[in-house]
C-alpha cells in the first residue's frame, strides 16, 4: 500500500472522512495535515509514540476537538463546522471507551451504563432498561456485577463495564482511547478479543488508538503511524510490520533510537533528528 494513498481522499471514500487536518494550540502544532479514511465494518488502529496526535486525531472524528483548518466529514456530511445541536443526532451513532474508563465512582454498574440512556431518554421503561443492562454486561462478561461500583472491581473489569456503557446505546461507531492501557497482557487480550467480538456481532466500525502493538496487530484491518502530526505508515499488519523505514521498526519492537541513546550517553545532549515526508515512502 502507498502510504500517501490519502492525501486526495474524498467525502465518500469512508464513513469518517479527514481531509489536509492541521491542529495548533497556540504555538504548539499538534496535527501537520492529517488525510485518512475510516472503512464502515472494519477496525482501524491509530498507533504511534506518546504526544505524536493521536488522541487529538480522535477527538477531531466526533468534533470534540474542532481543526485550525482542515475538514471532517461523516457520512459524506461535514461535521467540523457543526454546532453543537447540530452535532447532538450524529454523536448518538459513535461510542466512546475513554483511556482509564471515565466511570463515575459514586454510581454502581447498572447506574453508571445507565446514565447515558437517561441523558437521551431512549428508553423509560424500567424493566426494558434492567434487560438492556442485563444484555449489554453479558457481551462484555459482566453479567450479574450490576450491583458492584467501580471501586470493588479489577481494572480489566472497570474497562469491561465502561465498554458496555456505550454499547447500550447501540452505535455504529465506537471510538477506543487507549482500551488496554493499565492492564496486564492477559487482561489486555481480554479487551482485544471484546473488541472483535463486539465488530463481529454487532457490526460496527471501530477506530482505536493504541500504542499496543500486540493489540494493533490482532485487532486492525487497517494500522496507522502517526509521527510528529503527520501520517509516515499505514496498511494492515503485514505491512506495517515490514515497513522499512527506521522510525517504524523503532516503535513497533520498543528500541530506543541511536541518537536518543547518544543523548543519554553525553548527560542531557539531545539531538532533533528531522525528517521529511518522502524519507518513509
Amino acid at each position: 500500500m502507498n502510504d500517501n494513498e490519502n492525501q486526495n481522499t474524498s467525502p465518500k471514500d469512508g464513513v469518517i472522512v479527514v481531509k489536509d487536518l492541521f491542529k495548533s494550540y497556540g504555538n504548539l502544532r499538534v496535527l501537520k495535515g492529517i488525510s485518512l479514511n475510516i472503512q464502515e465494518g472494519k477496525t482501524t488502529a491509530i498507533i504511534g509514540p506518546s504526544g505524536c496526535g493521536k488522541t487529538v486525531l480522535m477527538k477531531h472524528m466526533i468534533a470534540l476537538e474542532r481543526p485550525t483548518s482542515g475538514e471532517v466529514f461523516f457520512r459524506s456530511q461535514r461535521i467540523d463546522e457543526l454546532s453543537e445541536k447540530e452535532l447532538a443526532p450524529i454523536r448518538m451513532e459513535f461510542g466512546f471507551l475513554f483511556q482509564m474508563g471515565a466511570l463515575f465512582d459514586s454510581l454502581d454498574v447498572f447506574e453508571n451504563i445507565v446514565f447515558p440512556i437517561r441523558q437521551h431518554q431512549k428508553i423509560k421503561d424500567f424493566d426494558a432498561i434492567e434487560e438492556l443492562v442485563k444484555t449489554k454486561l453479558a457481551m462484555v462478561g459482566m453479567e450479574g456485577f450490576q450491583g458492584h461500583y467501580p471501586a470493588s472491581l479489577s481494572g480489566g473489569q472497570q474497562k469491561r463495564v465502561a465498554l458496555a456503557r456505550p454499547i447500550a446505546l447501540d452505535p455504529d461507531i465506537i471510538l477506543y482511547d487507549e482500551p488496554t492501557t493499565g492492564l496486564d497482557p492477559i487482561r489486555s487480550d481480554v479487551i482485544n478479543e471484546l473488541i472483535l467480538k463486539l465488530q463481529r456481532e454487532l457490526k460496527v466500525t471501530s477506530v482505536v488508538v493504541t500504542h499496543d502493538m500486540r493489540s494493533a496487530y490482532k485487532i486492525a484491518d487497517h494500522i496507522i503511524m502517526l509521527h510528529d502530526g503527520k501520517i509516515i505508515a499505514e496498511g494492515d499488519a503485514d505491512y506495517i510490520r515490514n515497513h522499512p523505514h527506521d522510525v517504524v521498526q523503532q516503535f513497533i519492537h520498543g528500541r530506543v533510537s541511536e541518537a536518543d541513546l547518544a543523548a543519554l550517553r553525553l548527560g542531557g545532549t539531545k539531538f532533533n533528528t528531522q525528517y521529511a515526508p518522502e524519507d518513509f515512502k
